[in-house]
């Protein structure tokens, strides 16, 4: 019996074995099959993809391009049209959507800035925004001309598409915008209408975006294509389905206004650019769609709540208005700050706090009342003043991150009433 023992514990070793080499091969046909479901995948999604965008160029044929200007070239990419004139070197309008694709879209920033190839009389390019040479130490050294290369139909409505995105990068895309604007006002309003979705989770927005062109514009001088500056831009969007429409122009400088404040029905946006929008809407729904200019549609209720800063040159000597605090703070002497309270709150810890112009997280400028004080004044400062515009005397100071004043009694409060 013993001498059996090892053959069949050879047997059991070379069955292990042969189990073992099966095992493995098992694994390395299934990883073969995962590896050709992902390319599979990667195509089906590529198509997808491709697809989307066809139907994003058909939607918007089929919405209406505005028709070309003499000696305007339509160029045609992927998710965009544009109008590109040689006159100004700039696109003289440009048309996409936003598509409910971008609240779940993770492509970002590409910043593959690039002369648009199908432009043929050749797009801006890099050396029309700035100029760059290589130092001893390997480093950049940048000359600028004082403008940024500002998206037209900006990157972020195309966060869902790698090819869209990217194409967002065209020179072509690009107009020189002040930095201030560029990144202030400008790119709030993009966010906001980019914002939209959110609340409308099924729509596509269809937008035309461009500068308002016009001759005698002053040009970028030492760049090579000299590229007009414009002194304002427009941007109309249209909601088909729940047939909202509005239009805003902007000029092309850093403000402290609402957005509000630049709001326009779409008709009064093509008195100005003479250009027609969303032409192959039938005629009695353009009409009424290209006549509403309802800024509560589109903007949140922050936006929508703040004010524009008083005119400076309608206030009284000694008098500023909260765009001015800031350079005020620390000094010595008091002087009066004016603004609208468009947030009023009682503190936690008892204090009164007040928001001219301006609400939180936004703030510009606060006015604090201390617990201790608030028996100074014969009214509630709180409901009292919320929506009053007022005049406030003191010393400007940074409490935290915020400029502000402390507020002891109502002598130092007086109401202002707005000049026509």
């Amino acid at each position: 019996m013993k001498k059996w023992i090892p053959c069949l514990i050879m047997a059991g070793l070379c069955l292990f074995k042969g189990y073992g080499q099966s095992v493995e091969k098992q694994l390395q046909e299934t990883g073969k099959k995962l590896d050709s479901i992902e390319r599979q995948k990667k195509q089906l999604l590529s198509q997808i993809e491709d697809l989307k965008l066809k139907k994003i160029r058909q939607d918007l044929q089929k919405m209406g391009l505005p028709a070309l200007q003499p000696g305007d070239e339509l160029v045609e990419h992927e998710a965009l049209y544009l109008a590109y004139t040689e006159t100004f070197e700039q696109a003289r309008w440009v048309a996409h959507m936003i598509t409910p694709d971008v609240l779940s879209g993770t492509v970002f920033r590409t910043n593959d800035f690039r002369t648009d190839p199908k432009v043929t009389t050749g797009s801006t390019e890099e050396a029309d925004f700035f100029l760059k040479k290589l130092r001893p130490d390997s480093n950049w050294e940048y000359d600028g001309f004082g403008f940024d290369r500002g998206h037209l139909a900006p990157s972020a409505d195309f966060r869902w598409s790698q090819k869209a995105l990217s194409e967002s990068y065209f020179y072509s895309n690009m107009s020189p915008q002040r930095p201030e604007f560029n990144r202030g006002i400008w790119g709030s309003l993009e966010d906001k209408i980019r914002g939209y979705l959110y609340g409308h989770p099924t729509v596509s927005l269809y937008l035309v975006t461009g500068p308002v062109l016009k001759q005698g514009l002053p040009v970028i001088e030492r760049s090579i294509h000299r590229p007009a500056i414009p002194e304002s831009y427009w941007k109309v969007v249209l909601d088909p389905v729940n047939k909202k429409a509005i239009g805003f122009v902007l000029p092309n400088k850093g403000s402290d206004q609402s957005l509000a404040d630049f709001a326009m029905p779409i008709n009064k946006t093509e008195e100005l650019t003479g250009l027609d929008f969303f032409s192959q809407l039938p005629d009695d729904e353009e009409e009424k769609l290209e006549s509403q200019a309802v800024a509560a549609d589109w903007l949140p209720a922050s936006v929508l709540g703040n004010a524009s800063p008083i005119d400076p040159t309608t206030l009284p000597r000694n008098h500023i208005n909260t765009s001015q605090a800031e350079g005020f703070k620390n000094q010595k002497y008091s002087i009066s700050v004016c603004g609208k309270v468009v947030s009023s709150r009682l503190s936690r810890a008892g204090n009164v706090l007040l928001n001219l112009d301006k609400q939180f997280p936004n703030q510009v400028f606060t006015v604090f009342i201390k617990k201790e004080d608030i028996i100074n004044f014969s009214f509630d400062p709180v409901n009292e003043l919320k929506g009053k515009t007022i005049c406030v005397r003191g010393k400007v100071i940074l409490i935290g991150d915020t400029v502000g004043m402390y507020m002891e009694n109502e002598k130092a409060l007086e109401y202002y009433e707005e000049q026509d």
